[in-house]
């Protein structure tokens, strides 16, 4: 299959994935690295507030954000389990983290991605072509074809647009 269509498809299965969440009262927690924490504060953002129009906000949370969670766990536990506790303090079964890393091999994502299994939670993950681990621990993985960390959140920031646009409609129909 041509690398186009399995994005396509990765992208539906997370859109599907994520409305089931929500529709089922579940929410969607976001992590992320760098330019990948500003990717998932701001698909979080997308959801809560509004997308397209305005309607209801949708259960959102970005794990990137709150420094004295963020601080307290790397001095107690460590740098590589700030989202994998957030994950464990507020993820329960059937909510989405969606997992933000260019390489695929971010410790505290990766912590992160167990910590959601464990809990029986479904993960997207968004990566480069490599991947990493992440591709084989999560549910869906849009592994964008290239290396060039700049190249790779672009196309995340593309694939997150299309994803709240989808659903933003799916959620609260429109015609458009």
């Amino acid at each position: 299959m041509a690398a186009d269509a399995v994005a396509c498809e990765t992208i539906g299965a997370i859109i599907e994935t994520s409305v089931a969440a929500l529709q089922a009262g579940g929410k969607l927690l976001f992590c992320g690295n760098g330019g990948s924490a500003a990717d998932a504060q701001h698909w979080a953002g997308e959801l809560v507030a509004r997308f397209m129009y305005d309607r209801p906000g949708l259960a959102a949370i970005a794990l990137t954000t709150d420094s004295s969670i963020l601080t307290a766990v790397g001095n107690d536990y460590g740098y590589d389990y700030g989202f994998a506790r957030q994950v464990e303090a507020l993820g329960r079964p059937g909510d989405v983290l969606f997992a933000l890393s260019t390489s695929g091999r971010s410790a505290n994502v990766l912590a992160a991605v167990r910590a959601a299994k464990r809990l029986g939670m479904r993960v997207a993950g968004f990566t480069g072509e490599g991947g990493g681990e992440m591709p084989a621990l999560c549910d869906h993985c849009l592994r964008v074809p290239s290396g060039v960390t700049p190249q790779v959140q672009e196309a995340h920031e593309v694939a997150g647009h299309i994803i709240c646009a989808a659903i933003e409609q799916r959620m609260f129909p429109r015609p458009v």
